[in-house]
């Protein structure tokens, strides 16, 4: 008899142990940490409009924009991306100075990577 109410008293324990672990708020979902240099397509703009980054940086576009079509195309032809609905565009910056850039089929969308010597 000592026996099965050592034993009943384990099992309610262990069932009390496992309905607080059970009930315990969850860990918040941590939002992904931002990519260094990075610039978001979405909602027909390039955010941020202007950028400033080291001589050997690369900046990574991040098309996210439901589906419409943008491209990032340098105005001194020095780099484009294809037309994209969504994924990643990168270019690294070799040489210091300012660099514009714009999309193809939305000409009001423009950027600026400013490159430090």
């Amino acid at each position: 008899m000592k026996t099965s109410r050592a034993l009943s008293g384990c099992i309610a324990s262990a069932f009390v142990l496992a309905s607080l672990i059970g009930c315990s708020s969850p860990e918040p979902e941590q939002a992904p940490a931002p990519v260094a240099n990075q610039v978001t397509v979405k909602n027909r703009t390039y955010t941020p409009a202007s950028i400033t980054v080291d001589v050997g940086d690369t900046v990574t576009w991040v098309f996210d924009d439901g589906g419409m079509t943008h491209d990032v195309v340098a105005d001194d032809k020095s780099f484009r991306s294809p037309l994209m609905t969504s994924n990643t565009f990168t270019h690294t910056f070799t040489e210091p100075g300012t660099y514009t850039y714009h999309c193809t089929p939305h000409p009001d969308m423009m950027g600026t990577v400013l490159v430090q010597g």
